[in-house]
C-alpha cells in the first residue's frame, strides 16, 4: 500500500518514508516456516491412501486449510499491518498513517513539535533500530513511534527540520528581507527620501505628484 501522495501541499516535500523495522517481520517469517514445517511433517504421517482413501483425503484437505489459516493470521496479517503503516516525515509535517480495514491517522506540524527525543536498547543499537519519541503541543501531546530504523538519524533529521520551519516561519515577507514598520536604508528609498514601496504603479521616481 503505497503512501497517499495527494495528501501533500504543493510545496511540501517528503524527507522521509519510513515503514517499522523490518525485524518486526521476524515472527511473521519464522511463523510461516513453522507452519510449513509441521504441514510437511502431518502430511507426511497420514494414512495411505490405498487402504484409506476417504481418511487420507478429509485429512489432507484439513491439515492444507488449517496450514492457510495459521499462515493468514501469523504471517500474512503481520506483513500487511507492516506495509500499511507509514511514518513519512515531511518539510511542513511528520505524517502517521496505520492499518489496514481499519485506518488511524495523525498529523504533527513542525510548528507544534517541542522536543524530539529517541531510546535505543542495545539490541536496537546492533541493528539500527529504536523508539522515536514527539513532544508536542496538540492535545494529544506525545506520539511514540517504536521500531523506528536509524531511530538516532530520524531525530537529528527531525531536529533540523523543525529548526530550518521556525526561521522559515519567522523570516519576513513582503519587506526585502528588513523587518515590517523598520524604516528603509537609503539604498531602497528614491532620491526625494519615499521608499520604492509607496511609489504607485504608474508613477515613476521623477514624478512629483503624489496621492491626495
Amino acid at each position: 500500500m503505497a503512501f497517499p501522495e495527494k495528501l501533500l501541499a504543493e510545496d511540501e516535500e517528503i524527507v522521509e518514508h519510513l515503514h517499522p523495522h523490518w525485524l518486526t517481520l521476524v515472527p511473521a517469517v519464522l511463523s510461516f516456516i513453522v507452519v510449513c514445517a509441521l504441514a510437511g511433517v502431518a502430511i507426511a504421517f497420514l494414512p495411505d491412501s490405498t487402504d484409506h482413501h476417504n481418511a487420507h483425503q478429509y485429512l489432507l484437505i484439513a491439515i492444507i486449510v488449517v496450514g492457510l489459516v495459521l499462515i493468514l493470521w501469523f504471517t500474512l496479517a503481520p506483513v500487511l499491518r507492516w506495509r500499511s503503516t507509514h511514518y513519512v516525515i515531511t518539510t511542513h509535517r511528520v505524517l502517521i498513517r496505520r492499518g489496514v480495514l481499519k485506518h488511524r491517522g495523525r498529523d504533527i506540524t513542525l510548528g507544534r513539535i517541542s522536543d524530539v527525543s529517541y531510546e535505543q536498547s542495545l539490541s536496537d543499537r546492533i541493528f539500527r533500530s529504536g523508539s522515536l519519541s514527539i513532544e508536542s503541543a496538540s492535545e494529544n501531546g506525545q506520539e511514540t513511534l517504536v521500531n523506528i530504523p536509524r531511530a538516532d538519524k530520524i531525530q537529528q533529521t527531525l531536529n533540523r527540520l523543525v529548526e530550518a520551519d521556525s526561521t522559515r516561519r519567522s523570516r519576513p515577507y513582503d519587506t526585502g528581507g528588513f523587518a515590517q514598520g523598520a524604516p528603509l536604508p537609503p539604498s531602497r528609498q528614491q532620491p526625494d527620501g519615499y521608499p520604492t514601496s509607496q511609489y504607485p504603479p504608474e508613477q515613476g521616481p521623477g514624478d512629483t505628484t503624489r496621492y491626495r
